[in-house]
């Protein structure tokens, strides 16, 4: 059986060691991918679970699931129907807020065997494959088109869509993330993007720093290195040049006070993620 990308599991393991060691409440309620995963027991004692070492970056996962999350519910209320999660990993959104995603055509776009790997866990978990889910498997390696693949599933590009994209770009080319922001400015009218863009060191608070090194370590280890950062004038330029004009960054400082303000135990995301938000217009 196929086995999904490591890094989709390690998102959904530290959404799901959010619940269980951070104190509610929760800035997200998410441990449905642990239970897809299920892992070895004692898989909190991995050293990038480490529950000193991982808050931070737990928080910041949560808070990034939570902010994608409202921006699809508030899109739906306004009657939006469709949701593209491109590099969609292990989300959970359809299984956690079922009565939204019966309202929604919501395409999962991500490598085909972490893709079949989640359909199977799916089912054998009950959770089961709803008529609106599509799975969108994309061989990049093989040079194939996320936006081909996307209208072979049955997207409509005439309408307009929620596209999320987190936790992508930092694996990309300048090249590439301009190609991708280009898709997306010609997206419909009414349209909403919020894509993840990594910080340079220079601008993370300290205690961040050892943790971007060791990740960056990780991720060259792996042989997934991370290829792109950005500062936000740069991703506010890279945007326009791409086509993009109603744009927006959410700092991580933003997140910390829309999610974290008044909490007594000193919680917080890492500062090494921002968000660029974007309404395609008329």
């Amino acid at each position: 059986m196929q086995q999904p990308n490591s890094t989709a599991v390690r998102t959904a393991l530290w959404r799901a060691l959010h619940v269980q060691l951070d104190a509610p409440p929760h800035i997200l309620e998410d441990t449905t991918g642990l239970q897809l995963i299920a892992p070895e027991e004692g898989w909190q004692q991995r050293p990038d679970m480490d529950p000193v070492f991982s808050r931070r970056v737990r928080a910041a996962m949560a808070a990034r699931a939570r902010f994608i999350e409202e921006l699809i519910i508030k899109e739906t209320e306004n009657g939006i129907t469709q949701y593209v999660i491109l590099g969609a990993g292990l989300d959970t959104f359809a299984q956690r807020n079922p009565a939204v995603a019966s309202r929604l055509h919501i395409y999962e776009i991500d490598e085909p065997g972490t893709l079949e790997w989640k359909r199977r866990r799916l089912i054998d978990t009950g959770y089961g494959v709803a008529s609106g889910l599509h799975f969108v498997g994309v061989d990049f390696e093989k040079g194939q088109s996320w936006w081909d693949r996307l209208l072979q599933a049955g997207f409509n590009p005439q309408q307009p869509a929620v596209i999320a994209c987190t936790g992508v770009t930092l694996y990309l080319s300048r090249e590439a993330i301009s190609q991708l922001l280009r898709y997306i400015a010609g997206m419909a009218p009414g349209s909403k993007a919020a894509i993840t863009f990594l910080l340079p060191q220079e601008l993370l608070e300290e205690e961040d720093l050892a943790l971007q090194q060791a990740s960056v370590k990780g991720a060259k280890a792996s042989g997934n290195p991370f290829v792109s950062f950005f500062t936000p004038e740069q991703v506010i330029a890279l945007a326009a040049e791409s086509g993009l004009k109603n744009v927006a960054i959410v700092s991580p400082a933003e997140l910390k006070a829309r999610y974290f303000s008044g909490r007594t135990d000193g919680l917080a995301p890492a500062s090494g993620e921002m968000f660029l938000v974007a309404t395609i217009g008329e």
